[in-house]
């Protein structure tokens, strides 16, 4: 599946007919538990997964206050480092980034870092929305959101990049539900931002 993901890769408008949905992109290294938080929004359950070879995609509905919800277009992709280079032809265009951490594996978080800004900082991503999930809260010795933003530089992404960082977990849920919404807010935010400076043009 992998060597057909550069042409497989979507683009804003096979998704966002009348901006019914938003396009997100899910990445982060490897095991950090991309899939199995695609498929607890999906499922409502923890679904144990295996490494994702290529990608994985759902449609899943979030609830926002009062309303019906937003429509979330999530595009799950493979994170080994082999895979890693074709993030870009999923992230072109997206109008969100999800970057996954394991914040129970300290010692993998400057490589997570350098991915991290690697990939916000690309031409085809800057000021694209970040969230950023410090998953695996279930688990002894999970980092803290604070303690996951600093090691990961969060801040020092570009001044025009909208970020949050989620602690959450996988197998109970917990976390998710306020960081989409974050991350929505966020992208309602730029998308405002982008359509005033339009107007001033």
């Amino acid at each position: 599946m992998g060597n057909h993901l550069t042409e497989m890769a979507p683009t804003a408008a096979s998704f966002l007919p009348h901006f019914q949905a938003l396009h997100v992109v899910v990445i982060g290294l490897d095991s950090a538990g991309k899939t199995s938080l695609l498929y607890h929004l999906k499922f409502k359950e923890f679904v144990q997964s295996v490494p994702t070879k290529g990608f994985n995609t759902e449609k899943i509905r979030v609830p926002l206050g009062g309303s019906r919800g937003i429509t979330f277009q999530v595009w799950d992709v493979g994170g080994q480092e082999k895979l890693r280079p074709l993030w870009r032809s999923y992230t072109r265009r997206t109008d969100g980034l999800v970057f996954v951490v394991d914040a129970a594996e300290a010692e993998r978080l400057e490589e997570a870092k350098v991915e991290l800004h690697r990939i916000s900082r690309a031409s085809d991503n800057q000021g694209v929305p970040v969230l950023v999930l410090a998953n695996k809260q279930d688990q002894p010795g999970a980092l803290s959101a604070a303690e996951v933003e600093k090691r990961l530089a969060v801040r020092e992404l570009a001044a025009a990049t909208l970020t949050h960082v989620q602690a959450c977990s996988a197998v109970d849920g917990m976390g998710l539900q306020p960081g989409l919404e974050r991350l929505y807010e966020m992208i309602i935010k730029r998308k405002k931002a982008a359509r005033a400076g339009k107007k001033r043009r």
